[in-house]
């Protein structure tokens, strides 16, 4: 069934029949009741330019023989003295007015969709004009009538021009709605695509980090191999030679994990985004986190500088943690406000919220890794690399970040981060060293 539809001999057919039909709605424009204008030419320019895949003269001889054969039967059908082939004659025009139609149309179906509106309706109505001069230079030859009336050319160069625009109108207006879908699917796989990245950039981050611990470890425990040896330790050293070399073991095995990892993440970094789009990303992304914890969380930001920027995924990643972070610390409702500013040499990032605040004494506890305050329902507490990533993650841009207290009168925790605007543009300073543990 799927195959028979896909047919385009059946959907040319199809077309021509729908056409036929609409031709029988009709007005009459001029005084001879024999010359008519009908709803087909319209059906067959809109089925025309929505499949673009057919042959456009195909489908206009196809349709002229179906409006041939559909006018005669009505001819006939009305006026009973009419023999088949006076009908037939009287109609042939009409059936040549679509072949022309559609051959002129097929002359510039590859450049629809590249020219303006105004241009491609002026074009059509001109292709539909000429078609029907020649409608009504067959009219008058098989039939003897005259054909030179200027107000009747006119009003035929006016419905040419309604009937061309206004469907255009209708098929822009379906590619716009079409257009709009696509963009909304794009978007949302535009920000899946991003949450993955950003999860990837963690993950790829902390391996090289523990990576370097374990090159570290690694290094201490065949010194301490050395050392037991020269002390003639010999059953420790053997021990510590067994640790040394299952550490490395582990050390290889990460490293295959972090070339899979990093044939995933691009870390090139060949394309760059703006700051309002990585704080248009965040914040969809956390409030729909807010909804999941049926919290009442307004996210309000106040944008005073824009860049692009090829380190997106990072930053992403440090907004997405303190936004998350903040909705986490607001019991029920509250608001959020993120703000962004350029002070000398550096890009501002502040993200403030009305939750119940960090205690004094331990703000400069908070970076560090494994300190939480968060714990669940049976008393366990969360892994507490939260804030830490975002530190390192800041640091490797050779940024700062802070927290301050809420201003008088309020509750709540301000974080500061401050960044070189150099940094965030070009990468500039950002050494080998950019996924290290700086702290």
């Amino acid at each position: 069934m799927r195959n028979w539809v896909k047919n385009e001999n059946v959907q040319m057919t199809a077309i021509a029949f729908a056409t036929a039909v609409g031709a029988q709605f009709k007005i009459n424009p001029f005084r001879e009741d024999y010359f008519r204008i009908g709803l087909g030419v319209s059906i067959l320019l809109f089925l025309l330019m929505i499949m673009p895949h057919l042959s456009y003269v195909k489908t206009g001889i196809l349709t002229g023989i179906a409006n041939l054969l559909f006018q005669s039967a009505d001819l006939i059908n009305h006026v009973q003295t009419v023999s088949i082939l006076e009908s037939m004659r009287d109609n042939l025009g009409a059936g040549v007015y679509y072949v022309v139609f559609a051959y002129g149309l097929s002359m510039f179906k590859h450049r629809f969709h590249e020219m303006q509106p105004l241009l491609l309706g002026g074009l059509i109505t001109c292709i539909d004009f000429s078609s029907n001069l020649v409608e009504l230079l067959f009219r008058g030859m098989l039939s003897g009538t005259n054909i030179f009336y200027m107000k009747e050319w006119l009003y035929l160069l006016v419905v040419g021009g309604l009937r061309s625009y206004f469907v255009i109108g209708l098929y822009n207006s379906i590619a716009v709605r079409q257009m709009r879908l696509l963009h909304a699917e794009q978007e949302k796989r535009m920000e899946q695509m991003l949450s993955v990245n950003s999860g990837l950039y963690g993950e790829v981050f902390y391996l090289k980090k523990a990576m370097n611990t374990i090159e570290g470890i690694t290094a201490d425990s065949y010194d301490l191999y050395r050392d037991l040896r020269e002390q003639d330790m010999n059953q420790y050293s053997q021990r510590t030679l067994g640790i040394a070399q299952q550490i490395h073991e582990v050390k290889k095995d990460s490293q295959r994990i972090l070339a899979g990892l990093l044939k995933l993440y691009d870390n090139e970094k060949a394309v760059n985004m703006s700051l309002s789009e990585v704080l248009s990303f965040a914040s969809k992304a956390n409030r729909k986190y807010s909804e999941m914890l049926h919290k009442q969380v307004k996210i309000d930001i106040e944008q005073q500088y824009d860049c692009e920027s090829p380190y997106y995924i990072p930053l992403l990643t440090v907004m997405n943690n303190l936004i998350a972070n903040a909705i986490e610390a607001i019991e029920h409702d509250g608001t959020i406000r993120i703000r962004i500013y350029e002070q000398e040499e550096n890009v501002h990032f502040v993200v403030m919220d009305s939750g119940k605040g960090v205690p004094e004494a331990k703000r400069d506890v908070i970076f560090e890794p494994g300190y939480t305050t968060k714990f669940n329902e049976v008393g366990i507490a969360a892994t507490g690399i939260g804030l830490s990533h975002v530190r390192d993650i800041v640091q490797s841009l050779a940024g700062q970040i802070k927290v301050e207290s809420a201003p008088p009168g309020e509750t709540g925790t301000t974080f500061v981060i401050a960044i070189p605007k150099i940094n965030l543009i070009k990468g500039a300073d950002v050494d080998d060293t950019f996924y290290h543990d700086r702290g």
